[in-house]
């Protein structure tokens, strides 16, 4: 089954600034750095990639799960890095909802980032990591065509569960990670950014090799090439985007143990 977001790799057209902004601003720490890529790794479990390309950016959403109990806290220290947060239509910049609040804010390739919180989520669970007290990345989204269409694309190859069905939006959910997938005529708040596909390899923890290999007869199945590094690693498309499937170390119980409502022991 998959457990988590292991990576995401965006593209940028400045390795300087997108160091200065993640790095020196956000303090999250350098992994890897060579003249055309940098990887930070924000928490333990998840490791955020970019690498420069001569083309026009599309940004891509992205949002970080934080604890309930450090939400202020996080939006104080946001504050006093002079770090632009966005604001909704009527003036606020904290969104609060029935279980929880979000903020949102820009890197310099427009890139949507969003600091996220649930009443739910149980706390001490996870380590905060860095001063954005981040437990894990909860969301990526897939600007698409056809919401249907995609959504059972990844139900039938990955086993995910949705939420928030409608013809224009849904979760695909599997483990902590929130697949967001809002039709592209539908813009992304709080500031109506338009939804555009961004170049981007998002890959999924997973338990076991045995999950792996289920993936591939779906994929072979459905008629989409892949390619599989040993039994720990696969790597596919699924219309514009290219996912990767990697065995990690990370809990197959912590999705339960952080009381997520599809995670829930029964």
């Amino acid at each position: 089954m998959i457990t988590h977001f292991a990576r995401l790799q965006l593209n940028t057209v400045s390795l300087q600034g997108v160091k200065q902004f993640y790095h020196d601003l956000l303090r999250f720490p350098i992994i890897y750095e060579s003249n055309n890529e940098i990887r930070f790794l924000p928490t333990e479990s998840f490791t955020l990639a970019f690498k420069e390309a001569a083309e026009p950016i599309a940004p891509a959403h992205f949002a970080f799960e934080v604890p309930y109990s450090e939400f202020e806290n996080v939006v104080k220290w946001i504050d006093k890095e002079r770090i632009s947060l966005l604001k909704w239509t009527d003036g606020r910049i904290v969104d609060v909802f029935e279980t929880g609040k979000n903020v949102y804010f820009r890197d310099g390739d427009g890139n949507l980032l969003e600091i996220i919180t649930h009443n739910y989520v149980k706390e001490g669970i996870l380590p905060p990591c860095g001063p954005l007290k981040i437990l894990y990345l909860r969301e990526t989204g897939f600007p698409v065509d056809s919401v249907i269409q995609f959504r059972e694309l990844l139900v039938r190859i990955l086993n995910l569960k949705l939420d928030k069905v409608s013809d224009n939006f849904t979760f695909a959910i599997g483990g902590t990670a929130h697949a967001v997938i809002p039709s592209k005529t539908r813009k992304w708040i709080p500031i109506a950014m338009s939804a555009l596909p961004p170049t981007m390899n998002v890959s999924f923890g997973v338990t076991n090799s045995i999950f792996i290999e289920e993936v591939k007869t779906c994929l072979q199945e459905e008629d989409i090439i892949y390619e599989s590094n040993g039994d720990d690693e696969l790597y596919f498309k699924i219309h514009e985007y290219s996912f990767g499937l990697c065995m990690t170390n990370f809990p197959e119980e912590v999705p339960s143990l952080l009381n997520l409502p599809l995670s829930r022991l029964k």
